[in-house]
Formats: C-alpha cells, sequence, structure tokens
C-alpha cells in the first residue's frame, strides 16, 4: 500500500493585513517538519500543494529541510483542488443573518486577533451553516461543491501514483476536513468538530491501494511535541 501524507500550512498570519504569509512561527513549524520526516526516515515520491502562498511555501520550506540532510526531495506540484475553503466568503455571506443574535459579531471578526476565542465560536456556527445550508446565496462555493472539487484532486492524485508510492499533500483545516468526509463517511458536522483539533502543520496519513483510501493516522505532532516547544503548537 502507498501513503499520502495531509500536512496542514504552517501558521499564517492571522489578524494581519495578508493573511496568506507564514508567520516566524510558521517558519519554524514547517522546517521542523521536514526535519522530523527526514529524521524518520519518509521518502517522498511525490509532492502536491494548491496555490496559496502559504501552502507553497510550507512545501518548499519543509522540503528544503529534508534536503539539507541529505534526502532527495521531488518538486512541488499544483492542484488548486487542494486550495482552502474560502473563509471570507462565508463570512460576507452569513455575517448579515448572524447579527440579530450576536450584535457585536462585526466587531468580533474585523479584530479577531483580539478576540480569538469569541472570533472562534462565531466562525464554527458560521461554517456550521455555511455546510448546512442555511444560507441564500450562490455567490460562493457550496460544501458540496467544495467537497467535489477536493475530491477530484484526491482522485487525481490516486491515477498519478504507482503502488507503493508515498506523496505529500501540503494544504488546509478545511480541504483536509472535506478528505476526512470522503474518506471516513464521517458527518460534515463530526469532520468539522476535528477540524478544530488540527494543528499548523500536523500530518494525518491516508493508506491507498488504487482508488482504496483509509485513514491511517490522523493530526500527528511529534515534530513539534519532541522540540519541547510548545509555542509552536498553534491552530491558527
Amino acid at each position: 500500500m502507498g501513503s499520502i501524507y495531509l500536512i496542514r500550512h504552517g501558521q499564517a498570519s492571522f489578524g494581519a493585513d495578508d493573511y496568506d504569509v507564514l508567520s516566524p512561527v510558521g517558519i519554524r513549524q514547517s522546517e521542523a517538519l521536514g526535519e522530523h520526516l527526514a529524521h524518520v526516515g519518509v521518502h517522498l515520491d511525490r509532492c502536491v500543494a494548491g496555490d496559496l502562498r502559504r501552502q507553497q511555501d510550507t512545501a518548499r520550506l519543509a522540503l528544503a529541510a529534508m534536503q539539507r540532510t541529505g534526502c532527495t526531495v521531488p518538486p512541488v506540484d499544483t492542484d488548486i483542488a487542494f486550495n482552502e475553503l474560502d473563509a471570507d466568503a462565508v463570512i460576507r455571506t452569513l455575517l448579515p443573518g448572524l447579527l440579530a443574535d450576536e450584535p457585536e459579531a462585526r466587531h468580533i471578526l474585523r479584530n479577531g486577533a483580539q478576540h480569538r476565542s469569541e472570533f472562534q465560536r462565531l466562525f464554527a456556527l458560521m461554517i456550521q451553516r455555511w455546510h448546512d445550508g442555511e444560507y441564500d446565496c450562490d455567490d460562493i462555493e457550496s460544501w458540496a461543491t467544495f467537497v467535489e472539487r477536493v475530491d477530484g484532486g484526491l482522485q487525481r492524485v490516486l491515477a498519478q501514483a504507482s503502488s507503493g508510492e508515498n506523496v505529500a499533500i501540503f494544504t488546509s483545516g478545511g480541504t483536509i476536513t472535506a478528505l476526512l468526509h470522503l474518506v471516513t463517511r464521517i458527518t460534515a458536522s463530526q469532520a468539522f468538530a476535528l477540524n478544530w483539533q488540527i494543528i499548523n502543520t500536523s500530518l494525518s496519513q491516508l493508506k491507498y491501494r488504487g482508488r482504496e483510501v483509509t485513514l491511517a493516522s490522523f493530526n500527528s505532532q511529534a515534530h513539534v511535541q519532541l522540540l519541547r516547544a510548545p509555542e509552536l503548537i498553534t491552530y491558527r
């Protein structure tokens, strides 16, 4: 059987003007992941990433760290199927319907770095309404369409993979959530309950034989836990 490693990007710049940039912590997380993969002897036959900057930079930094140990690494192929869901569009679409019950929601969401727990609570509520289809707008990607997009990327990876190959996919939390939903058949609500536990640069492993895929491990944090640096365990 072959392996597909699902890797969430390193910590991005939450609360900054451009979220899609790795923070200094995100850079260190990415390098630590590459060093760990090399240390445990993981050989990668292929790497794929979405085209978001945080995904591409996580791949670049992790693979460079592997190379510095003498590992041979493949180039990074880009597939936008593994891009994150458009969280900004979800917020813009669902926020108006939230204001009657949550009058401070607009302020909290605009200042998320100062209100992290309240931001997460409101964002989780909007995500639930999004995947349940509780909104009237055709301008955003629906949960069903998002899952279809991610599944298309997975099927392309499987079609191009040879038996026993190791493939790394550098992606995002929402995309990993969709893959958990597809592979394990858990509900969207159950998958997103797991989503909130996915740390930056965590490693989840799928095993595949042909088009048959199973979940082997989820949200491994060993590469940062072994460093005994709790500041490297981040969720956003």
